[in-house]
């Protein structure tokens, strides 16, 4: 059989095999599964990092560059995609998502790392030859030598409207919010111009990580030995790590007896623990107790005084976080599986009773981005009943004389103040403690009596905060 004849090559560059970068595909795959599963980076990404370090892949350096990434082009997915939408010449919502993706991440490295351009450009237009193949890589190249001709000031003048003509769109282009956001932050904040935008920016800022030491069990001076640890601001148990310090290295908490707990976090506990009662301390409530960093704070507080603690957290799986959380607590309490909306306890049984809702999460978008632009306004609407239900369920739950903490991750008036007050409406037997004496170190609480904690001016997550006490 005569051999056939072979096709003349077409001229022009041979083919070359797309490099594979680790690190850029990684980030990648983090931010495919947060937009196709609906997952958060922040449970994505440890094990994509952890299965790169053991496979030899990643050393110290790649998985910070990996980190920053992802939790970049989350943060300014709405900024981006601005820039983005004016070098295409369709609507966004006709480029597949995973382009996008790409594109993402090549516009957070031309504009936002100090890499230079032309190996931003590089690298992304690689990284679409491995996971998008060449013809789509060549669209990633056209559109991110658009971009890479200017920097990120000169794009924002470009793609954001004038403050005067419409600040809210304005803001939300700038700092990559969603309009709405923005107007509802504003709202919260009562304030203007300077403070919505120190808030929208700290929004975009690296969180730090905060340790709590649990009373009893770890002390803030055995943290502070730890490399790279400082003293929390406000809570005396908080300990936090400058970047580059890992959570798991610290003995403490590997062992349970320190753990991860943003410090308004912890500062709602405190002053549950710390609200002035009228007669016996013995029996305290957490009616949302899930994950258990609450929990395991005010379970420790309440062995140094006797009391007992009561975990009741409804969905089973997050119940067993909440008691691996007190594990090895020096006190009595029990963690249940029990609806707070359907009390498996008789009325009047707590001196304490802390309820933290389920809310939009607004007040936490350091730490979990994506949440801005997974959230809609009708979500207010479906964690309304909820929340007021359980307020009254704890308002039911407290003696007369005891304490309700009212606590949420959301400045939105729409899940603070405007739940306190519709659920007192049918309460007149209740007046609201002032919360901010409690806590005497925290300056900027608002104007009473509950209190509002802000990431631009205290360093924490938005916990809102209201003590109410049951008088009959």
């Amino acid at each position: 059989m005569s051999e056939q004849p072979r096709r003349p090559r077409k001229p022009g560059k041979p083919y070359r095999r797309p490099q594979k970068d680790p690190v850029r595909i990684l980030a990648f795959e983090a931010l495919r599964a947060v937009d196709e599963r609906d997952a958060y980076a922040n449970l994505v990404l440890p094990p994509l990092l952890r299965k790169a370090r053991e496979a030899g892949d990643f050393d110290a350096r790649d998985a910070a560059l990996a980190t920053e990434l992802v939790y970049g082009t989350l943060r300014r997915q709405g900024t981006y995609d601005a820039i983005i939408a004016d070098c295409v010449d369709r609507p966004l919502r006709e480029v597949d998502p995973p382009v996008l993706d790409v594109l993402g991440l090549g516009v957070h490295q031309l504009l936002g790392t100090r890499i230079p351009s032309h190996a931003a450009v590089s690298a992304s237009v690689e990284l679409a030859r491995v996971v998008l193949g060449d013809g789509r890589a060549k669209f990633v190249n056209a559109v991110l030598r658009k971009v890479a001709r200017d920097d990120l000031d000169g794009w924002l003048e470009r793609v954001a409207p004038p403050y005067d003509e419409d600040p809210e769109d304005h803001l939300a282009v700038v700092h990559s919010h969603p309009r709405w956001v923005v107007s509802a932050l504003w709202d919260s904040l009562g304030g203007g111009r300077t403070g919505i935008e120190e808030l929208l920016a700290a929004d975009n800022e690296r969180p730090e990580v905060t340790l709590v030491a649990r009373p009893g069990r770890a002390t803030r001076e055995e943290l502070l030995g730890e490399e790279a640890a400082v003293p929390g601001r406000w809570s005396p148990y908080a300990v936090r790590l400058s970047e580059g310090g890992e959570p798991g290295a610290v003995e403490a908490v590997r062992e349970g007896r320190a753990g991860v707990q943003d410090e308004g976090s912890q500062l709602v506990a405190l002053a549950l623990a710390n609200a002035p009662l009228d007669g016996p301390d013995r029996r305290w409530l957490d009616g949302c107790a899930g994950p258990g960093g609450k929990a395991a704070l005010l379970g420790a507080l309440a062995a140094e005084r006797g009391a007992f603690l009561l975990a009741s957290e409804k969905q089973p799986h997050r119940a067993g976080l909440v008691a691996r959380a007190l594990d090895g607590n020096p006190g009595p309490y029990q963690v249940i599986a029990a609806d707070g909306t359907r009390p498996a306890w008789r009325p009047g049984s707590f001196d304490r009773v802390l309820v933290d809702v389920p809310c939009t999460g607004l007040g936490a978008l350091r730490r979990r981005p994506e949440a801005r632009w997974r959230r809609r306004p009708e979500d207010l609407d479906g964690f309304a009943p909820l929340q007021r239900g359980l307020l009254r369920s704890a308002l039911e739950a407290v003696r007369v004389g005891g304490v309700v903490a009212y606590a949420t991750c959301s400045p939105h008036l729409a899940e603070t103040r405007a739940v306190v007050a519709d659920v007192l409406k049918q309460h007149p037997d209740t007046d609201l403690v002032d919360a901010r004496p409690l806590l005497p170190d925290a300056p900027a609480l608002g104007e009473g009596p509950d209190l509002q904690l802000w990431p631009h001016l205290h360093g924490t997550d938005a916990m809102y905060l209201a003590l109410i006490r049951r008088t009959a």
